[in-house]
């Protein structure tokens, strides 16, 4: 079996070397205005892209002097032609010449657009453009550029490094093992090592992007940890049984491998459930994310237990690798007394938890949920958006040259509207384009209108309109939907049709876009998982609870998002330079990977309770017995998926942070008080009526037996225990 998974990773390294490079991401949004303004510019005007790669360099003259000195102008003049003989540069415009100078000639700005998109730039395009802004610097100015051509990478924080490290330490306090704790983490690099290669050799024949692979290695380390963490969890409690270390592998695969399974198949249905939202970057995303899952699952099940093989004992304790059969009869006295007593003060801590809610099941459930849904309330107030270079710190270039230009000319000059008109079936195109225009002067909250710039067909005509207010304003996002609502009374009286695009303006298409997909994508995502868990745990109920609980969680996390990314409180603790709206996708991932995960601690939690319940406990003690055999383990895991996710905090991106943030707050809720918390108390309050399924649908459903019940009747009996000791029957 090691053999076969060595033999993948050496065919897929091999694709990974002949591959093509990954392309880089899409911006293509079909269904959108803005998308269909940009379509329409690439077909209209041959060899300028849309979305070409832009320059806005800002000049600030020193206090008290104006940038229309002779020295100003010589030197702005000087960079412009400077930059304008560049092969790649499609336009390069003189701020005198574009009356794009401040009323008190203290700032002006040049805009330099590309042929080529900003990944596109070569190295001599970038290089031109350094070393005319360095001499402009030179002569005096203060000179600052914006947009995407020379956009600053992020600082990189410690990330998957920060995350490794903590789930290590982690994995050792849990299991007492250097190599209890270094099995977990080594076939989960296997697994991201195998995924990423497998992304990179399929990137050209499905146009995966460097994004998806950045995703998949956040997942695939987090789950790949996760799963194989529960299977050598369970092989340690089969071995403390006493069964023989071939006999517990099986046992582990055959309990915790099952419930693997199906908490993989939780999180591959929310991946691939991004599918139904219309964009293809997130549909690729969501394949490539969740076929890495899928190879953790196939780790988890395979190279996990083979890996045992080599090492039977390494992974126990030190603890049973010393004391043999007397630390087994101890352990198998110590589970004896607490099913009887269930009082020792001795009992870990995540028994002693179980037994407080068990008792107190009403308080626990309403603290839970008006806790979490206090944290949610903020998300009432959620903008979603997408934050530029005003999101940045002050440190760059971009975000001095945004709130430079916001100061000289004010903040809708950061994000000016691109109208085209189309004017192929007008009468008269120049006198359409020309009502177009005065239509956008009068429109109350636009500042300023360029002149029209017609293609060579005279068909087609683009204006830049500038906002009186900031890209991410509400205000901004109101004057688009004005100016579109215009359009049908354009178009009736000069037959010329318009549309608005724009970095702003497809910001905020985009997170119109995403709204909308939310509640479709939730239906899709949780019905789906309703099905498959009811097939799990057959019940309904016991789904219904799951589904309800990571709602709680999910709303709580997007509440703490908006109080620190949008509203600004605790922003300084984490790093958070400017505040703004939350990323347009930002509550499509929440939703979509943090299902998946919740429902890993539901299968793994829930699944250990019911065990406990088939095999004839009643509904209190069952959740005692299932936090004593997984309280532990689950909490562990959610740890470790905090430390990965947390990680990502430590860069210098504000959306990086905004998604490492809101990923880590939402395990932890979900894991540390839906599941130890609302799930418990819930369960004790339905008592047996969890449990309940109709006849009908029970006679439907085919059996699952991920708590391998049938497997009390085909493993023998511990070798340490007479044959009629009750506790020789393997209770699993």
């Amino acid at each position: 079996m090691v053999l076969a998974w060595v033999a993948v990773l050496a065919a897929v390294f091999l694709g990974a070397s002949s591959a093509s490079e990954a392309s880089e991401d899409s911006s293509s949004l079909p269904g959108i205005e803005s998308q269909q303004a940009f379509d329409l510019i690439n077909e209209r005007f041959p060899g300028a892209e849309a979305d070409g790669a832009e320059a806005r360099i800002v000049f600030v003259a020193e206090h008290g002097q104006q940038v229309t000195s002779a020295a100003g102008r010589s030197a702005i003049g000087e960079l412009v032609t400077a930059v304008a003989d560049g092969p790649q540069v499609a336009d390069a415009a003189s701020p005198f010449d574009t009356n794009a100078v401040s009323k008190d000639k203290s700032t002006a700005y040049a805009t330099v657009t590309y042929k080529v998109a900003g990944d596109d730039l070569t190295d001599a395009s970038k290089t031109d453009l350094t070393k005319a802004v360095e001499q402009a610097r030179d002569a005096g100015l203060t000179v600052e550029v914006g947009g995407s051509a020379l956009e600053t990478e992020a600082a990189q924080g410690l990330g998957e490094v920060l995350g490794v490290l903590v789930a290590a330490v982690v994995l050792l306090i849990t299991f007492g093992s250097l190599a209890a704790a270094g099995l977990p983490l080594l076939t989960a690099i296997l697994g991201v090592s195998i995924s990423l290669a497998g992304i990179t050799a399929l990137s050209s024949a499905f146009g995966f992007s460097s994004t998806v692979g950045e995703l998949a290695m956040m997942l695939g380390l987090a789950v790949g940890i996760d799963y194989s963490l529960f299977v050598v969890s369970r092989y340690r409690e089969e071995r403390a049984k006493g069964h023989q270390p071939q006999e517990a592998a099986a046992l582990a695969v055959g309990t915790a491998g099952s419930a693997v399974v199906f908490a993989g198949l939780t999180v591959v249905i929310a991946l691939l459930g991004l599918s139904v939202i219309g964009v293809p970057m997130l549909s690729k995303m969501g394949i490539g994310s969740a076929g890495t899952v899928m190879v953790g699952v196939l780790i988890a099940l395979t190279a996990v237990p083979a890996l045992l093989g080599f090492w039977p004992n390494a992974v126990l304790s030190r603890r049973d690798r010393k004391g043999g059969r007397r630390s087994r009869t101890k352990i198998l006295s110590l589970v004896g007394r607490t099913r009887t007593a269930g009082t020792s003060t001795k009992l870990p801590r995540g028994v002693r938890w179980a037994q407080f809610v068990v008792r107190r099941p009403l308080p626990v459930l309403l603290l839970s949920v008006i806790g979490l849904g206090a944290l949610a309330v903020p998300s009432l107030d959620l903008r979603m958006g997408m934050p530029g270079d005003e999101a940045k710190s002050t440190a760059t270039t971009e975000r001095r040259a945004y709130d430079a230009l916001a100061e000289g000319f004010g903040p809708g000059y950061n994000g000016p509207l691109t109208v085209v008109v189309d004017v192929k079936e007008a009468k008269d195109p120049q006198a359409a384009v020309t009502a177009v225009s005065n239509k956008l002067t009068g429109t109350r909250g636009v500042v300023s209108v360029s002149p029209a710039r017609f293609n060579e067909a005279k068909d087609t005509a683009v204006i830049a309109a500038v906002p009186s207010t900031a890209p991410t304003s509400r205000q901004t996002q109101d004057l688009v939907h004005t100016i579109r609502s215009e359009r049908g009374a354009v178009e009736s009286s000069t037959g010329a049709d318009f549309k608005v695009t724009g970095t702003t303006a497809l910001n905020i298409d985009v997170g119109q876009k995403m709204q909308d997909a939310l509640i479709p994508y939730l239906a899709v995502v949780v019905g789906l998982a309703f099905l498959l868990l009811a097939l799990v745990f057959r019940s309904i109920l016991v789904p219904l609870k799951a589904a309800l609980g990571f709602l709680l969680s999910v709303g709580a996390a997007l509440g703490a998002i908006v109080t620190v990314f949008q509203q600004g409180h605790g922003a300084g603790i984490f790093g958070v330079d400017e505040t703004g709206p939350i990323m347009s996708t930002m509550p499509i991932f929440l939703v979509g990977i943090v299902f998946g995960l919740a429902m890993d601690y539901q299968v793994f939690l829930v699944s250990r309770i019911r065990e406990a319940h088939i095999h004839g406990e009643g509904p209190g003690q069952a959740i005692v017995t299932g936090f004593r055999h997984s309280a532990q383990v689950v909490g562990a895991a959610a740890l470790i998926m905090m430390a990965v996710f947390g990680g990502f905090m430590t860069g210098g991106e504000s959306l990086v942070k905004m998604v490492g943030f809101g990923l880590a707050s939402a395990v932890f809720f979900d894991a540390f008080v839906v599941r130890m918390a609302f799930v418990p108390a819930v369960l004790a309050l339905l008592g047996k009526r969890a449990w309940w399924l109709p006849r009908w649908l029970d006679r439907l459903m085919p059996r699952v037996d991920v708590e391998g019940e049938a497997l009390t009747q085909q493993v023998s009996a511990p070798n340490d225990l007479p044959a009629d000791d009750p506790r020789a029957s393997v209770t699993v």
